[in-house]
């Protein structure tokens, strides 16, 4: 037996007045089965189960005007159809709006899931090269806040997204944080004065990779926190609370890679694209670009980089799977290295960064 004053509670469809037998039958939405309430408390479900109604219930179904059932389940039918179309839209996340991953790795740290992130640089793309897409342009305009980096697109893109966009806000996640010149390593005086175009890529400028040290990383959670709790104020406990959480992962982080890195017997290495400086500064190295502000090096500089790997005893050049590899492993091959890919713009910001340092420690030891 199976009691059903809860069941007729959950009904959201039509009932069926049968003038000839006195019987209704009752659609319950969502549950797939119907009955029939004869002129007796016993009655069948569709399946073969029997069911009795308690003695209320059945004078209460004895009683039903069913004309006025049926208007109002019509309502309830009308009002399941509006939710179904749109109260999918009202319940949706915001979105918010970073240009590469290990940022949206950061704001998600903060803002759990009480938002969606969108990255405009996805796996795999060069962010200095970079140019948005249409969808991605969408995802701008339904975006309260742009959370810069610094990188040079953003340069030329920012003040049309502002021009575009009137309501999106840019935080600038870098401030706070004393950013560097990009650093020009010595191979270019011996490069036979050739001629750089600044204009394609402007690494002659403030140095934008702060993501790759653990403690500015401090700096930038922190603004996004603030910003996120000014725009969301009803969320702010929750976001000061994964902020401090963050932190402490940081500070961790911080320790394991001292620790890592303690005991090398090279503080040198060689990568193409000169995105560690304040990994390097920060952890006591010397970062050795391959690349001449966003390009590869021409004869003279490169003969000079192989030169001076071969001087330093240089076992590994690292390169990005994002950046052309043709001269680093040219320079590995001259020199007897070998040609290891670290990525610094992975979404598994932590685990990738760790992965990178392991593999310094490894080539410096």
């Amino acid at each position: 037996m199976i009691g059903v004053n809860n069941v007729f509670s959950e009904a959201s469809a039509g009932m069926v007045n049968n003038n000839k037998s006195k019987k209704y039958v009752v659609f319950i939405a969502g549950l797939n089965f119907c009955f029939m309430i004869p002129k007796n408390p016993y009655f069948h479900i569709k399946g073969g189960v029997k069911a009795k109604l308690s003695a209320s219930c059945y004078n209460a179904f004895s009683n039903l005007n069913m004309e006025v059932i049926m208007k109002k389940l019509f309502l309830i039918a009308l009002a399941s159809a509006f939710f179904g179309m749109f109260g999918s839209a009202a319940w949706a996340k915001e979105t918010c709006t970073t240009s590469i991953l290990p940022y949206k790795y950061f704001v998600e740290k903060i803002a759990g899931d009480t938002l969606e992130v969108v990255a405009l640089v996805g796996e795999g793309a060069n962010p200095h090269s970079y140019e948005p897409k249409p969808k991605q342009m969408r995802a701008l305009e339904i975006s309260k806040l742009y959370f810069a980096t610094g990188l040079e697109f953003e340069h030329v893109w920012l003040p049309k997204f502002a021009a575009q966009f009137s309501n999106l806000k840019v935080i600038k996640t870098y401030e706070g944080v004393k950013r560097v010149e990009m650093a020009a390593h010595e191979h270019e005086e011996h490069a036979e004065h050739e001629e750089h175009e600044h204009a394609e890529h402007e690494h002659g400028g403030l140095d934008p990779h702060i993501w790759l040290d653990p403690i500015l990383v401090k700096q930038i959670a922190k603004n996004i926190a603030v910003a996120l709790a000014s725009q969301y104020p009803q969320n702010a406990e929750f976001y000061y609370s994964n902020l401090k959480s963050f932190e402490a992962e940081l500070d961790a982080l911080d320790t394991q890679i001292r620790e890592t890195l303690s005991n090398l017997k090279s503080r040198e290495f060689i990568v193409f694209h000169p995105s560690w400086g304040y990994f390097a500064a920060r952890y006591n190295l010397v970062q050795i670009p391959i690349e001449i502000e966003g390009k590869e090096p021409k004869p003279a500089a490169l003969a000079h980089l192989i030169a001076e790997a071969k001087e330093h005893g240089v076992k590994v050049i690292f390169v990005a799977p994002q950046f052309s590899d043709r001269a680093a492993r040219e320079i590995a091959r001259e020199s007897g290295a070998s040609v290891v890919s670290i990525n610094h713009l992975a979404y598994e910001w932590r685990s990738e960064l760790l992965k990178s340092v392991e593999a310094i420690a490894k080539a410096l030891k």
